[in-house]
């Protein structure tokens, strides 16, 4: 994994255009990439490294044809080498192929392939795909029949683009890792996702399991994988190219924390009357559940247990699981709703979770931030969080849109006591989040506290997964060790790690029970020569005892819950900042994580 492009019809500028295409994956995250180009054989430049090595790679070589493919590699099977980049060739160089997922069977199919006479130059699974296809020509089938047999001998997850020495097409196929056209009179793409291509048109195709396209000069057909035609839905992205930009901001993250005012106000459009106190979410029909299961990774897992005490606190049993652990040990579901949280609508573990409860009876839901994901095509409802696109690969206004959603939905699906309350701070929170955003002191504390040991975040209720959440960020982008933890259990082993050099971040709202308990946490940290920092409304006495104080509106908890996660993500920005780290494209990550 992690990038694919592909381009027909744009002729002399197509290898502009993959190179283009890949520029705009860079958010997925990727340690090498390379690009293909077809005509009467196949030319191929790849590197390690970041997309201007493979511009100055290119500067050197000359690569010509009207059709291509392109690739950002994360790496899966073997270490980021020139060597292991995509595209991958043949024995012949008359295949080239790039590929997102794992090939579970590789090596089999690898010990066959060698058996046979095939010489092997990298370490990847990708490697069997232009191989099998050789053989498959080399037996006298035509390309496209080629490329069709050589998939169907697969086991795992794939999104595969190959390109054949003398065919002007690109044909491709999904299994559990996304792949969409782009269409637009004269030319078609091809992509692991729409930002790609979004600067050429907004026409677009998701494909769907299971599918196999061609793409050439006459444009576009979708089949099944044995042949059969598919009709597909041509769609229209609503969001334009320019939101994918920097907008004058130094990283994508400090830009997308800074639109959370607009994202909330997208989330709540249309869904909320004030006066009345009701939210409309009637486009899903009656859910009415009697119990709910949230599965989600990551942030969206964080998420995830703040709709799971939502929904709990409404009457409504209801759990949060990691979508990784629920996928290979489901617990019993019964007549419960299963939600997939996830951003993208394309996390390979949640959507393995989704799957597994659909076996089962289930009925599924996705509350995702993409229209057309395979999460909001494949499950029976999908609500969506309208965040707009992000590009940082640390989650920001999706996480806080995510919040709002869930509280939506949940108030949707109940007659909660107190809704009125709750809708009333949830009008407010983009005004809120405005307020933090110009008056937040989060990088005056990020510069005291740069070079800490470690930093530990606590909270009870609703703020301990806005706590395990700027715990994630933090790690994320800082690279330094950080934890979130319930306040309570602090006293159950970790304090045995706070120091003098171990700032603990105490997020405490109200003056109730959960906020007393807190304060005696934080007063046992102080009592060990611990700073703290508290993010709070001022309604408890933590600021007595805290070093700084990161301030809030007073507002409703669960709208607190957003206003303290804003001021936790400007810390660990500028603590990255700080340390000179690669905000948008931490080391490691990839923006939606596509193979389990």
């Amino acid at each position: 994994m992690c990038g694919i492009i592909g381009c027909v019809g744009r002729g002399d500028e197509t290898l502009d255009t993959l190179v283009h295409g890949l520029s705009k994956l860079e958010y997925r995250g990727y340690d090498s990439a390379g690009v293909a180009m077809a005509s009467g054989g196949v030319d191929l430049c790849k590197t390690a490294g970041k997309i201007e090595d493979l511009r100055d790679a290119l500067s050197s070589v000359s690569l010509s044809g009207s059709v291509g493919i392109g690739h950002t590699r994360w790496s899966t099977h073997g270490p980021p080498t020139n060597a292991n980049a995509h595209p991958h060739q043949d024995c012949t160089g008359d295949v080239a192929v790039v590929h997102n997922g794992i090939i579970e069977n590789y090596q089999s199919l690898r010990d066959e392939l060698v058996s046979a006479g095939h010489t092997f130059t990298s370490d990847t699974d990708t490697e069997v795909v232009p191989h099998l296809i050789e053989d498959e020509l080399a037996d006298g089938a035509a390309p496209e029949a080629a490329v069709r047999s050589a998939i169907s001998r697969l086991e795992g997850s794939y999104a595969i683009a190959t390109v054949i020495a003398g065919t002007e097409a690109v044909f491709a196929a999904r299994h559990d890792s996304p792949l969409v056209l782009g269409l637009t009179e004269g030319a078609t793409f091809l992509a692991s996702d729409v930002p790609a291509f979004r600067d050429f048109t907004d026409q677009v195709i998701y494909l769907d399991d299971g599918e196999f396209a061609r793409l050439d000069a006459d444009g576009w057909a979708v089949s099944t994988l044995d042949g059969s035609p598919v009709e597909k839905e041509v769609n229209v992205v609503e969001w334009d190219p320019e939101e994918t930009g920097k907008s004058g901001y130094d990283h994508y993250m400090l830009k997308e924390i800074h639109e959370q005012p607009r994202a909330l106000r997208q989330c709540l459009r249309g869904r909320v009357d004030e006066m009345a106190g009701t939210v409309d979410i009637e486009d899903l029909g009656d859910l009415s559940p009697t119990g709910v299961q949230f599965v989600a990774c990551g942030t969206s897992y964080h998420a995830a247990l703040y709709g799971a005490q939502l929904f709990r606190e409404a009457g409504i049993p209801a759990q949060a699981f990691l979508a990784s652990e629920y996928a290979t040990a489901v617990p019993p579901i019964g007549d419960a709703l299963v939600v997939g949280v996830t951003q993208s609508g394309e996390t390979a573990d949640t959507l393995s979770a989704l799957r597994e409860a659909r076996k089962r009876g289930a009925r599924t839901m996705a509350v995702t931030n993409v229209v057309g994901s395979t999460a909001a095509r494949e499950c029976d409802h999908a609500f969506y969080i309208r965040a707009g696109p992000e590009i940082g690969v640390a989650a920001s206004k999706t996480f806080s849109t995510q919040l709002a959603a869930l509280n939506l939905l949940m108030l949707g699906m109940t007659n909660e006591e107190g809704a009125r309350e709750v809708i009333a701070a949830l009008r407010e929170l983009p005004g809120n989040v405005q307020r933090i955003l110009d008056e937040s002191n989060a990088e005056a504390v990020a510069e005291t506290y740069r070079d800490a040991d470690s930093y530990f975040f606590i909270g009870r209720g609703y703020q301990f997964p806005v706590a395990l959440e700027g715990a994630l960020k933090m790690k994320e982008i800082t690279y330094k060790h950080a934890e979130g933890f319930a306040s309570g259990e602090l006293k159950h082993g970790p304090l045995a790690l706070v120091t003098e050099n171990t700032p603990v971040f105490a997020v405490v709202t109200g003056d109730g029970e959960q906020a007393r308990k807190t304060v005696g946490n934080v007063k046992e940290v102080e009592a060990r020569d611990a700073p703290v920092v508290a993010i709070t409304d001022g309604q408890s006495d933590v600021g007595r005892y805290a070093d700084h104080v990161l301030e809030l509106p007073e507002t409703h908890p669960r709208a607190a819950a957003v206003l303290a996660n804003t001021h936790l993500q400007l810390l660990s920005y500028h603590t990255a900042a700080l340390l000179g780290r690669n905000i948008d494209k931490p080391r490691n990550l990839a923006k939606s994580v596509t193979v389990e």
